[in-house]
């Protein structure tokens, strides 16, 4: 299956060309460091792109100080992170290992040397993605987390992280690297904890407290202008941000949680054109969002849009639920559905500790060796599914109907069957949960004759009805009777697009009568651009 990156034993030593290096030394500044000096620390912003030249650099454990990693940079080498393209935060310490002489090209002079040099780009880029994959692979970062399995908000940060391509490290309580970490950040070992490097412990930790850290706002400001508001940063959103960066627009996307959207929870995507051994969902728009923060698209995460309204001089305000606003000329809807929360006493209170709305790496560990729940019959719960048996005991999949034919990809419905470590029950329900603090154990109902029994379960995985994402659009636009959003001939419009208010489009699942699949979200997104290019032209 593809992932993000190539090999970075592969890549690591790939050189930059004479011509890419005279560019280089055009454009930056010839620096000289001591043995010993840091070149970043965690935390700061990348906001430089660092060619060696001569001497050496290595990556430092921000805990212990010591070299981090085997290898190092040396001549020909360059330091730097996938977060260089938005502006984001060093995610580890680098230092000179002897007398070190670099050259320092600014991050918006860097971008515009790539921008310029599509050659030189790919070689850059393909080194950082590669990088990036290297801390994921062996879950390495600056971020640790301690407890996640035990505490509700570090496992919250830890689905963030996750979704979001954000390497970390994460101990289990009263384990011995658990201990190490809090000895040296001067906490007690015994209690959950969000740390960032070695002087940064997070208090009441959130998604959005970890993003600060991390850099994924940096630079936004209140009322900042732009040409196009992407809301949501799922495969149509991503889609809208790479073409619109292409076009030269500016271009903010808007996510709540993580680029992906639900898509970005598939483990498996097998019917998307162009990889015949399949890709996650989150590879697959991780591969977008770096190409669109190549064209200079800007992402905000995590921020719920919780108003738009037009101002006087036409130009639409978006507010955040924290108050901040953003313009832009035009707006491109794409926030996509969420799974319903099904009538279930007690789902709310176990939802983070047991009760889960997407199947992904973080959630899988919580499955191991256990049974699970899988209520829904689309292809998303059958992918989780095939995906959670690799990791648990046993997997139930609950289907309401009498059979998976009308709502799950023939080829998908065939594999469950087939698998032993799978069990569909069709005509079937959870009708109550049970447990302290985390879920203990489920009842299942037959819709058939209304018996009911009840088994050990350690996690329920609801995919079942879709809700549109559609409320904080303050009735400036019509929606169905679903709440989906109406647009071309619907509502008279010259585009498949274009809603009832001017300047506002829609585009993937949010869309009524749209085909509820990656490749026609991503195909509408890449398409609503020109719309959006000829509204604000005008």
């Amino acid at each position: 299956m593809e992932t993000i990156g190539r090999d970075l034993q592969e890549m690591q030593r790939v050189p930059l060309s004479e011509s890419h290096i005279a560019a280089l030394q055009a454009a930056g500044i010839r620096r000289h460091y001591a043995a010993g000096t840091f070149l970043a620390r965690a935390g700061a912003p990348v906001d430089r792109f660092v060619y060696v030249e001569a001497g050496e650099i290595e990556v430092v454990n921000p805990f212990t100080d010591e070299r981090h990693l085997p290898s190092t940079l040396g001549p020909t080498q360059f330091m730097g992170e996938i977060s260089i393209l938005s502006g984001g935060n060093w995610s580890m310490p680098m230092r000179a290992v002897r007398d070190t002489t670099v050259v320092e090209v600014p991050r918006v002079e860097m971008l515009r040397l790539m921008s310029d040099i599509p050659e030189m780009s790919d070689i850059v880029i393909t080194v950082l993605a590669a990088r990036r994959r290297r801390q994921l692979d062996s879950r390495d970062g600056t971020l640790v987390l301690i407890g996640e399995d035990d505490d509700r908000a570090v496992r919250r940060v830890a689905e963030f992280a996750s979704r979001n391509r954000l390497p970390y490290r994460s101990y289990a309580l009263g384990s011995p690297e658990a201990g190490a970490v809090a000895k040296s950040c001067a906490i007690a070992s015994d209690r959950p904890a969000v740390i960032f490097g070695r002087d940064v412990v997070v208090t009441e930790p959130t998604p959005d407290k970890v993003a600060h850290l991390l850099g994924l706002n940096y630079n936004l400001v209140n009322d900042e202008a732009f040409d196009v508001l992407i809301v949501g940063g799922g495969p149509a959103g991503v889609a809208a941000g790479v073409y619109a960066g292409a076009e030269g627009l500016r271009a903010l996307v808007v996510e709540d949680l993580a680029i992906g959207g639900q898509a970005g929870t598939s483990s498996r995507i097998e019917n998307y054109m162009g990889f015949p051994t399949g890709i996650s969902g989150a590879d697959l728009v991780w591969r977008g969002e770096v190409q669109a923060m190549k064209f200079g698209t800007r992402f905000a995460m995590p921020r719920r849009v919780a108003k738009l309204e037009q101002l006087e001089d036409g130009v639409f305000c978006a507010t955040f639920e924290n108050n901040q606003r953003v313009r832009g000329r035009a707006v491109v809807v794409a926030t996509g559905v969420q799974y319903r929360r099904l009538p279930i006493v007690r789902l709310e209170a176990f939802e983070g500790s047991g009760v889960y709305y997407a199947a992904t790496e973080i959630e899988a560990r919580y499955c191991r060796n256990a049974e699970t729940i899988i209520i829904g019959g689309g292809n998303s719960a059958g992918q989780a599914a095939m995906f959670l048996s690799r990791s648990a005991k046993h997997v139930r999949l609950l289907v309401r109907g009498p059979s998976l034919a009308t709502s799950m990809s023939s080829y998908l419905s065939s594999r469950l069957e087939a698998d032993p470590a799978i069990t569909i029950e069709y005509g079937s329900e959870v009708s109550a949960l049970h447990g302290d603090g985390h879920l203990e154990a489920v009842t299942i109902r037959s819709i058939v004759d209304g018996t009911v029994r009840t088994i050990p379960a350690c996690a329920v995985f609801v995919m079942v009805g879709a809700a549109p994402n559609t409320q904080w659009l303050s009735g400036l636009i019509e929606l169905d009777n679903h709440g989906f959003v109406l647009t071309g001939d619907a509502i008279g419009a010259g585009s498949p697009y274009a809603t009832s208010h001017p300047g506002i489009f829609a585009v993937g699942d949010v869309r009524a009568g749209s085909v509820k699949r990656v490749a026609s979200s991503v195909g509408e997104g890449s398409v609503v651009i020109s719309k959006v290019w000829d509204y604000v032209q005008r």
